[in-house]
């Protein structure tokens, strides 16, 4: 393996890393979802926005940093997708916008539209944010409408362009596919799921605790109906590979074969669902640390799913417009040089990991508690 795959497969990786520690916290999203569900009384509500709001912050920063590793390490995909479905790209934008604002006004004073409004805001966001991230992942194994003209890559005039949308949809076409919605599905109910274990996890309050354990129920059957549904589609659907040449074809059973011949993925996504209905199981029973197998279950899964999608010779961004305009790691990528300096910044990493996992047990080292609602004057 020559040092430009070898980049290209790291970067690769992080970027999975990344969109799994993302879809993990979008249980934030999902405790969202389920304020009026769970909290039945403004201070009840109030505990759940503020236990939320202790890592509204982590979910964002980590979708721009997704965001921006895809732009830097796979500038192709970053110009083809962000540019052309740009209808989806804007409403997720817009509905993590509308988050963003609600929790900086909803307890702001003078206030004129009413907590309320505000409480519609997290709600919106924490159903279609995961929602249209889920549809929009879901076009990495269904693909998209897109053609490239990689010719035009090295015509530096100003008026080239390298890649063309081929439907007037921009995006939104994907919710033609009963796989995307699936996907998106999935991850709104995993989101509530693992939202439900993180309440149980993060509040000291007995009787939003145990709302929080029977909430967590018919969400985690109808998030096992969608993720086996697209799973079993996913496993029978065709791959499309390129050879050794760079010519892409398709390749029945690809994503099976990719588990084959990636053993090392294949025991991920095991053991990451078997982490998942783990935690499920364990907060059926009432364990309030089923949050730490669910959030380990779901970047395992999720991890494995985005390398299968990539790895091994497999388009990760399929053109249903042009078979042989599909991305892969190779025909996509930023130059060896832009690669390599910013896998020596990646080194990093592991640092702000640690921050983080810092930060998470310094604010979640008590769990929230009426009393705390009514003396902290500096509440979301």
């Amino acid at each position: 393996m020559d040092s430009l795959t070898f980049l290209q497969d790291y970067w690769w990786f992080l970027i999975a890393l990344l969109g799994a520690l993302l879809v993990f916290l979008l249980f934030v999203q999902g405790g969202q979802a389920l304020l009026y569900r769970i909290g039945r009384s403004e201070e009840e509500r109030t505990m759940l926005v503020n236990v939320l709001g202790r890592k509204w912050e982590l979910t964002f920063t980590t979708l721009v940093t997704f965001g921006g590793a895809f732009f830097a390490s796979f500038p192709l995909f970053y110009s083809t997708s962000f540019g052309g479905a740009v209808y989806v790209w804007m409403a997720i934008l817009f509905v993590f916008v509308l988050q963003a604002v609600a929790y900086e006004y909803r307890r702001k004073p003078g206030n004129v539209f009413g907590e309320r409004t505000f409480e519609v805001f997290l709600m919106i966001n924490g159903i279609a944010g995961p929602f249209l991230l889920g549809a929009a992942v879901g076009t990495l194994f269904t693909g998209a409408n897109f053609t490239v003209d990689r010719y035009n890559m090295t015509d530096l005039g100003g008026d080239t362009v390298i890649s063309q949308w081929t439907t007037p949809w921009h995006g939104l076409e994907a919710l033609g596919d009963h796989r995307n919605i699936l996907l998106g599905l999935a991850v709104v109910f995993l989101a509530g799921t693992l939202a439900c274990q993180y309440f149980m996890n993060a509040v000291d309050d007995r009787t939003l605790v145990e709302r929080a354990r029977r909430t967590m129920r018919p969400l985690a059957v109808v998030f096992l109906a969608a993720f086996l549904a697209f799973a079993g589609s996913w496993l029978v659907s065709p791959a499309w590979r390129a050879d050794a040449a760079g010519r892409i074809a398709p390749e029945a059973y690809g994503y099976l074969h990719n588990l084959a011949a990636m053993p090392v993925v294949a025991a991920l996504l095991l053991i990451g669902v078997v982490l998942v209905l783990w935690s499920i199981l364990t907060a059926w029973r009432g364990n309030r640390r089923a949050i730490w197998f669910g959030g380990c279950g779901t970047v395992l899964t999720v991890l494995a799913l985005l390398l299968c999608a990539g790895w091994n010779g497999t388009a990760y961004y399929p053109s249903l417009a042009d078979m042989q305009s599909s991305l892969t790691i190779r025909n996509s990528s930023s130059s060896e040089f832009t690669l390599r300096v910013m896998a020596y910044v990646s080194l990093l990493i592991p640092f702000v990991v640690a921050y983080i996992w810092y930060t998470w047990r310094a604010l979640n080292r008590r769990p929230m508690t009426r009393d705390e609602v009514r003396k902290d004057d500096h509440l979301y």
